[in-house]
């Protein structure tokens, strides 16, 4: 007789969760995802995927990757289909418009691999079945009795909801993470890193007018002191994505991570930065959005289970932007979270086998996921110059930036899935 297979409940239905119940239900396990808004949505604009996290897209499904190839948007020139950013010293006052001075270039196999995440994420949505998601569901509290019953959630409307096992795919400001730390650990709530960045979308045709082509169509990194601006093209090159670096000393005082803000902060912010990073501002809209750069490095969890109940993506390892690397490494958990599960001796051991399943993917997942978080603020220090060891040594910044990238990068998916198996195996076999 096989084994029954498991209901697992998704808290979240961001990019991770999406991809995460997709994974699962092309693996023929039971999903219900339970999202707090009142429809799919992802804020943001431009999010980049590098090598590895198309490798774990095409482990999850075909289908993800196949919808990701629908949005995504690489360097508009042929010649520059490779690169991943050209970086450039933004802080020469003398220097023309799109004529910054180059420092050096990083390559790998896909370049600027970039979607729009609202868009990746409707095209996601078309791959969940109707009836497997919840929406206004904000979760308030975790009930899980022992490791052989089933976890029961309560939401902020009064009602409940059971499953064999929960899987927090919440974000940054994990409702699922303070249920396992405790309301009161350090590590409940994200941590402001002192970096904030304004965020834009231009016309291309714009865009052009006033860079170049090049410049334009092509993913640049503008370096400077205490600073740096990123762009790209996104939606199949109609559009130039703009993210606006700042290090700041002061704290975050807003109850939330993004507030309204005006173009002359951003000119203030960059005054001391050349003609083309100011002239990349003044194509930003008058009023626009700063978004404060927060992340758990701080007080990374200890684990990433706790019995049934799991965190995976940014509600386990929340990372701040400057790898680009954030939401292809929740696509890696997506990837082992399902093949876990997928395990046939899960299935055989009920509850056991879940918590296994949990206890694997904790236990393999979290050396390379908080190392990540730790580097993206050290990358985030080396393009500002404010790294110890290193400040404006471009050689030195171009050596550990590749190094970091690459480590990142050359990530086999497959080998990730072997190991965490491998592991759950000597779990249930102990």
């Amino acid at each position: 007789m096989t084994p029954e297979k498991p209901t697992i409940a998704i808290v979240g239905g961001g990019i991770s969760g999406a991809t995460l119940a997709i994974a699962l239900i092309r693996r023929g396990i039971n999903v219900t995802i339970y999202e707090q808004a009142h429809a799919f949505g992802e804020i943001g604009a431009g999010v980049a995927f590098s090598p590895n996290s198309v490798r774990a897209m095409q482990a999850c499904s075909p289908d993800i990757y196949n919808a990701f190839e629908k949005v995504c948007t690489t360097n508009q020139w042929p010649s520059k289909k490779n690169i991943w950013f050209e970086f450039s010293d933004s802080m020469d006052q003398d220097q023309a418009v799109g004529q910054e001075k180059h420092l050096f270039t990083l390559y790998n196999d896909t370049g600027a691999n970039a979607v729009h995440r609202a868009h990746f994420l409707d095209e996601l949505v078309k791959l969940i079945p109707e009836g497997v998601t919840q929406f206004k569901k904000h979760l308030d509290t975790i009930e899980q009795p022992s490791t052989d019953s089933k976890v029961t959630m309560k939401f902020h409307d009064g009602t409940t909801a059971e499953a064999d096992a929960l899987i927090g795919c919440d974000g940054i400001k994990a409702r699922t993470r303070a249920w396992m730390l405790g309301d009161d650990h350090p590590g409940a709530p994200p941590v402001y890193t002192y970096k904030y960045a304004y965020r834009g979308l231009i016309p291309m045709e714009r865009a052009v007018e006033a860079l170049g082509e090049d410049s334009a169509k092509n993913s640049k990194m503008h370096l400077g002191k205490d600073g740096h601006v990123l762009t790209f093209p996104v939606d199949h090159g109609s559009t130039m994505n703009v993210v606006a670096f700042r290090t700041t000393e002061k704290d975050w005082e807003h109850p939330k991570l993004t507030v309204p803000s005006q173009k002359e902060h951003v000119y203030e912010d960059f005054k001391d930065f050349g003609p083309t990073v100011k002239k990349i501002i003044d194509m930003l809209e008058p009023s626009l959005d700063c978004w404060a750069i927060f992340d758990t490095g701080a007080h990374p969890m200890p684990a990433y289970n706790k019995g049934l109940v799991c965190c995976l993506g940014d509600a386990a390892h929340a990372t701040s932007p400057h790898h680009g690397a954030g939401a292809g490494i929740c696509i890696e958990d997506a990837a082992v979270m399902a093949d876990l599960l997928a395990d046939p001796q899960v299935h055989a051991s009920g509850s056991k086998g879940l918590a296994a399943a949990f206890q694997a993917f904790s236990d393999t997942r979290k050396e390379r996921t908080q190392w990540l978080v730790q580097s993206s603020r050290r990358e985030g220090d080396l393009y500002e110059w404010r790294a110890n060891g290193v400040g404006d040594n471009f050689d030195k910044i171009h050596q550990e930036c590749k190094q970091r990238c690459e480590t990142i990068w050359d990530g086999q998916v497959d080998d990730m899935i072997r190991e965490a198996k491998g592991s759950l195996h000597s779990i249930l076999s102990s």
